[in-house]
């Protein structure tokens, strides 16, 4: 029987990195990137990417692989975090998921819907909706067609064209269809969602933005802008660069935009902690640090 794998998520600033470099070093590990934003190459500081040093120490894999115009998709994650996962397991290390975006580890571990598709009405959907603009008019259509899906994912418009493609090739809502499967892990795992006080957490994005400004952020938005980030496929929605680029032209100064983007953090952190708490039921609720988690880890051994 396979080893279990080991799953470290959370918020954002919520200190899941760190964790898991330390529970990499104590147990063989390597780390597979669950972040859609840290893929990208030219993205390092924003995304807070491990730096060359925790690479040189620890493997880290789905790190800074994808280039700007290269669009991330939940299905390429899946398949390229399956076989990143089992050439780890050949080498006789334990692999280590690790991140924040939601949909992506929930479809690593329990599999990707099997409902019908599309793929010339996809891309029609994509032209006409995967944009900031076209966004509030797929909002709009799927608050009419299917208020469920809208409800549900109403935060994430890569899941809502999804929502809308099985719509408009089924007639009923993807939440319809989806009620009364059986959720089946597709990894036996020991998964913690680190999740901290509010009031903590907030001091942490606040700490780390300042740090990430003072460590390059805004000259990589100027280089990520040049490159063309703000018209890519899915790259521009990483989180704090318009922001960022807004202060470059002038439209405020530095202590707002921190205070920007410090709001624009932590609203992200509460998407990411209601996701967690319903979508995870495999995980257990963890603040501690690698000693507790080691010792949870071999509790678990016997389960």
């Amino acid at each position: 029987m396979q080893e279990k794998i080991l799953v470290i998520a959370g918020a954002t600033a919520s200190g899941k990195s760190a964790l898991a470099l330390e529970a990499a070093k104590k147990l063989n590990g390597e780390i597979v990137s669950v972040d859609s934003m840290q893929l990208y190459a030219d993205l390092p500081i924003g995304t807070a990417q491990p730096d060359a040093g925790e690479k040189a120490l620890i493997p880290h894999h789905l790190s800074g692989v994808y280039d700007l115009n290269e669009r991330s998709e939940v299905f390429r994650f899946c398949a390229e975090a399956d076989a990143a996962i089992s050439d780890i397991r050949q080498r006789g290390k334990l692999p280590i998921l690790c991140g924040g975006t939601g949909l992506y580890l929930k479809a690593l571990l329990y599999g990707l819907d099997d409902l019908p598709g599309d793929r010339q009405l996809r891309a029609e959907l994509d032209e006409k909706y995967d944009s900031d603009a076209g966004e509030k008019m797929l909002q709009l259509r799927m608050a009419e067609l299917d208020p469920a899906a809208m409800e549900k994912w109403k935060f994430c418009r890569r899941r809502l064209i999804r929502a809308l493609e099985v719509f408009l090739i089924t007639g009923k809502s993807i939440v319809e269809l989806q009620q009364g499967r059986r959720a089946e892990l597709r990894y036996k795992t020991n998964a913690f969602i680190l999740e901290l006080d509010s009031v903590v957490l907030k001091s942490r994005i606040a700490e780390r933005a300042g740090k990430m400004l003072d460590n390059g952020w805004i000259e990589e938005t100027e280089a990520a802008v040049a490159k063309g980030l703000f018209h890519t496929p899915t790259a521009h929605q990483a989180l704090g660069y318009k922001q960022i680029y807004a202060y470059i032209k002038g439209e405020f100064d530095r202590n707002t935009l921190l205070e920007k983007l410090c709001t624009a953090t932590w609203q992200y952190a509460r998407r990411q902690r209601t996701w967690f708490r319903h979508q995870h039921p495999e995980a257990a609720v963890f603040n501690g640090g690698i000693e507790e988690l080691l010792k949870k880890i071999e509790l678990q051994k016997c389960n």
